[in-house]
Parts: structure tokens; sequence; C-alpha cells
């Protein structure tokens, strides 16, 4: 799989982009890559790159998130030393933008320079199974405002259809058949199909482009229970 120095996962809340982005930094690291991931999902107070941040740290990956991530204060702070990674063309970065438009805008400010460059991708993520990305219009709306947001456009789609732990093959199938669609719709090659590796077996030679996943943590995980309506890996 091709890969740029400067890799924009952006999709609607609950696309999955978040787990995705830390999977694949952590692919970029195997590659022997200098890795470092930006965290600039101001929005989500829920399942953050902050997460992860010891299985990168373990991986040897700097992770760059707000000092208000993960902590009882939830404010629309951008971490401080996001430019860096913009800017240190040493490293390969990845870059988890905020859900749908209202996120997208905090991108704009280090869009200049990331045109400058020009060595990068913005992959849309794509989650069939999210009750506004659910047909090829209303998945078109999230797209086309994400890019008017940001300024920045998209250069491929990710599909990532699922239904957390009740996910089976056939719905990565029937996922990976609708993000091919899309991917015709807007003109954009689709970079890869997304599911959990316990699904590996029985997906690996049937789905194209496909890239198993570690599920990082439950997404909406209530103390007491797991509400399935809730969980969007």
């Amino acid at each position: 799989m091709n890969y740029r120095r400067l890799t924009l996962f952006a999709g609607h809340y609950g696309s999955g982009k978040t787990n995705i982005a830390l999977n694949y930094a952590l692919w970029l690291r195997a590659q022997g890559l200098k890795v470092t991931v930006a965290d600039l999902d101001i929005v989500n107070p829920y399942f953050r790159t902050k997460d992860g941040e010891a299985q990168l740290k373990a991986a040897g990956i700097r992770l760059i998130s707000s000092d208000y991530a993960n902590s009882n204060v939830d404010l629309p702070a951008l971490p401080g030393d996001a430019y860096s990674l913009v800017d240190d063309r040493s490293v390969h970065g990845v870059i988890d933008v905020g859900g749908d438009d209202r996120g997208a805008l905090a991108l704009g400010r280090y869009v200049p320079k990331i045109r400058e460059e020009g060595d990068y991708e913005m992959l849309f993520v794509l989650n069939k199974a999210r009750p506004l990305t659910r047909n090829i219009d209303d998945a078109l709306e999230v797209f086309c405002e994400i890019e008017a947001a940001c300024a920045l456009p998209f250069t491929a789609v990710v599909g990532n259809t699922n239904l957390g732990p009740l996910t089976k093959p056939e719905d990565v199938i029937a996922g990976a058949a609708f993000a091919e669609e899309f991917g015709r719709r807007v003109g954009l090659p689709v970079k890869m199909i997304c599911a959990s590796q316990k699904l590996s077996d029985e997906l690996q030679n049937t789905v194209r482009n496909f890239f198993p996943i570690n599920i990082m943590q439950l997404y909406y995980m209530e103390k007491e229970g797991t509400s399935l309506g809730k969980i969007n890996l």
C-alpha cells in the first residue's frame, strides 16, 4: 500500500476514523518510518487518539493532542505544537480531523502549508452503518461539507462499515461495495476497507484493499453494561 508524508482522516461522527488513524500510524511505523500522530478532533469528547497513547508510545510514535484531551475539561483547544508536524518534513504524520464540517474547520489553519508541500492524502472514512451516511446522497452531503469547511479536497475513500462486535463478514463485504459505489460517484479510489483482524481469515482474499485493524476501544462504553446501538468501531 502506498503512502504519503501526511495522511489525514476525516468523516462523520462515529465513522471510526480515530481508530483507523491509530492503526494506520502503527502500520507506518512498522514500515520503519518516523511517525507522529496529531489529534485535531476538538469536538468529540468520547474516543480520542489520547486513548491509544500508551500503545503509540510503546511503538515509538509521538502523539500531539490537546492538553485538555481526556480531562474533565472539554474545550475546543488545538494542540499548540501541531504546526511542527506540518513543518517537519522528516516525519510521517497522521492527522485525525474532527467529525463533520464543524470539526474540520480546525484543519483550515494548516491547509496552506499542506497544500504547499503537496505530499498528503485526505481520506474520507465511510461507515454505512451510521445514521447520516447510510445512502450515497447523505454520505455525499457530509463529504462536501467537510471539504468546504477545511478547503482541502479528499483524495480517496476508506470503507469502515461495521456493527461493532456484531459485525459479520457479509456486513464488511456490503460496506465495501457501498464504498466502491461512493468512490465512483465522487471520482475517487477506495484506498482500503477496514475491519477487525478477527475477520481477516474470511475477508483478506475476498475484499480488495483489505486493511485489518485492532479495535483500540469500544466507543461510548458505559460503566455498567454496553449499549450496542452506540458502538462504532
